[in-house]
């Protein structure tokens, strides 16, 4: 052990064990980016054989592909970092998690405050997928499951139906003045329901749809379900929050360590490596000839 008093981590065995906690880390949520960068291309694959929505908020596979993209790259920096030791690309990688740690915390902080705002968006982007919904079958499953799931009609309200060209009142047909059948009130578990069972609900008051349809907008029931739910939410949140804070943890314990080894043992080689030349006789661990970046250890 060296006597440089900046050393600020004594023990050489956490060198080795941050290394690996940061480098499995980083490679789970590498291969996990790149799943879900897979599903994403699949299903914009998909949807481009049918493709009819303009919006690309609404599409789930233009989500999936970003947020794959974002994971892919920061956790491969991660990935290279942990293995080359080189503290530029841990720095990256701790300040680009911190960064988005602190994004999704104003995000929500901010979706709090301006609650009104954020009902009023979501209200509008689903009555334009409303517009859409027999032309792009992602929105149509999405509606639908919301709809049985939360037991509630259209976006606001049940009349956000009427913005659907098949729906509205002028069109012609049997779903004129009507709303899709996951509206319907059914009685029984797994009851099939007559898909007309809301024909011309939307010339009715809601006083007497109360025993036909759901008359409560899905905007509202989610809500309601997110007060009624506040323990499952808190979980989710932190299972979102919680692992990112461990890397951003992880990652600055890691870089104070490097920082230290490169103090008590030498200096960085050109291509990045830790390297000492203060000792006489060197040898190498079969797990750092692996990596081919460790420091050499008596």
């Amino acid at each position: 052990m060296s006597n440089n008093e900046d050393v600020r981590y004594c023990h050489r065995c956490s060198y080795f064990f941050l290394k690996f906690i940061l480098f499995f880390y980083a490679i789970i949520w590498w291969l996990t980016g790149g799943f879900v960068l897979a599903i994403g291309i699949y299903a914009e694959v998909e949807r481009q054989r049918y493709k009819t929505l303009e919006g690309v908020f609404l599409a789930p596979a233009i989500i999936l592909i970003v947020l794959g993209i974002i994971m892919f790259m920061v956790s491969f920096i991660g990935v290279l970092a942990s293995l080359r030791d080189n503290l530029t690309l841990l720095k990256v990688f701790m300040y680009t998690l911190t960064v988005c740690l602190i994004l999704e915390l104003l995000g929500g902080v901010a979706a709090l405050l301006f609650r009104n705002q954020t009902v009023e968006l979501l209200n509008k982007n689903i009555r334009k997928g409303i517009q859409n919904y027999y032309d792009d079958l992602d929105f149509k499953n999405i509606m639908d499951f919301v709809q049985k799931k939360f037991k509630c009609c259209g976006g606001k309200e049940f009349k956000d139906w009427e913005v659907n060209m098949y729906h509205n009142c002028s069109a012609p047909g049997p779903l004129a003045c009507g709303v899709p059948y996951t509206c319907c009130i059914t009685t029984k578990p797994n009851e099939v329901a007559n898909t007309l069972c809301g024909y011309k609900v939307l010339e009715k008051e809601r006083l007497d749809l109360i025993d036909t349809i759901h008359i409560r907008g899905c905007t509202d029931a989610f809500f309601i379900w997110l007060m009624d739910n506040y323990k499952i939410m808190a979980g989710l949140l932190l299972g979102i929050l919680l692992p990112q804070f461990f890397g951003v943890l992880v990652s600055w314990l890691y870089i104070t360590r490097v920082e230290d080894a490169i103090s008590e043992y030498g200096h960085y080689m050109d291509d990045g490596l830790l390297r000492s030349d203060s000792r006489g006789a060197k040898r190498q661990g079969r797990m750092a000839k692996w990596f081919k970046c460790m420091p050499e250890t008596d």
